[in-house]
């Protein structure tokens, strides 16, 4: 649904299950939405992990057809999950962070309630977000497709040497390569394992995709960012043992002469964030960019 969040009469909680005192948290937050005037309803797998029975349960697509606005309790994981599936119903997401990092999980939980008052009246900030699809072929025939809001990785098996592929994007070749793996990461995921592999910092406002090799045998092999509006084929030319993931949430293993073909989604991931929000801040708070002794021997 796309009803306006600012007259939202249901919303869908979700939950990091796994969490200590979790269900607490959760009880809470749908106490204080009632009280507010809202209609609450919990996610399937939360409510079941948790034995929560209070309130309507309802699977993901249930969810997009019925609810206004869902609120997820929990990390960055948390939110991927529920993202990818909620995606093609254009439910805004609201973030609170129970995890330990929550770039996308942007709400301390400690501010919750004055940050949900807020956003729930209206004042707030809408943010769109782009996401990656891909399907891998096999012998002409697809044989598994996936959604990835933060990257698409094919990489080498525990056991094996290195996988090499052979990289096209727009009918174009742009080389052969020999590495541990490759990461094909949206801006949003320009935070994740992109960047851990030596990727940029991308904006996610920016119309790109980032290539990013993992541990390539030539030096020369470095992270390239190409238009959101590329197609992308990656071929697996020699390799003992490899797989593709999507988010490290769905897997699926391959074999040589598999093709990934990889382009953006045509669904987008809306967030609702604080009005006083912005990304240079989360990068400031979560990588600590801020935090560098000044000319006194103080840190900022």
């Amino acid at each position: 649904m796309t009803t306006s969040p600012a007259v939202a009469k249901t919303i869908a909680l979700v939950g990091k299950y796994s969490a200590a005192g979790i269900a607490k948290d959760l009880l809470s937050l749908a106490h204080f939405l009632v009280e507010a005037g809202h209609t609450v309803v919990l996610e399937q797998e939360t409510a079941t992990n948790l034995s929560l029975t209070e309130f309507t349960i309802m699977p993901p697509a249930q969810i997009g057809q019925h609810a206004d606005v869902a609120i997820v309790l929990g990390g960055d994981g948390t939110m991927l999950g529920i993202a990818r599936q909620l995606a093609p119903y254009q439910i805004p997401l609201i973030g609170i962070n129970q995890g330990r990092l929550g770039f996308m999980t942007d709400i301390p939980i400690e501010q919750m309630y004055t940050a949900l008052s807020e956003i729930l009246a209206g004042n707030h900030q809408l943010e769109q977000r782009s996401l990656l699809e891909g399907v891998v072929i096999r012998d002409g025939q697809e044989i598994t497709s996936g959604l990835a809001f933060n990257d698409i990785v094919v990489a080498r098996g525990a056991g094996s040497g290195m996988v090499e592929l052979k990289v096209t994007v727009d009918n174009h070749f742009m080389y052969n390569q020999r590495s541990d793996g490759l990461i094909i990461s949206t801006p949003t995921g320009s935070t994740a394992y992109a960047l851990s592999a030596g990727g940029p910092l991308m904006h996610p406002n920016l119309a790109g995709i980032v290539f990013v090799p993992i541990a390539p045998h030539a030096l020369s092999n470095r992270p390239i960012v190409v238009s959101d509006s590329s197609k992308i084929i990656i071929e697996i030319s020699a390799v003992r043992e490899a797989s593709v993931n999507f988010d490290m949430q769905s897997f699926a293993h391959l074999m040589v002469g598999d093709q990934i073909h990889i382009q953006r989604s045509k669904h987008v991931i809306c967030f609702l964030h604080p009005k006083e929000w912005n990304y240079y801040h989360t990068l400031r708070d979560k990588m600590h960019w801020n935090e560098y002794p000044t000319v006194n021997g103080n840190l900022n």
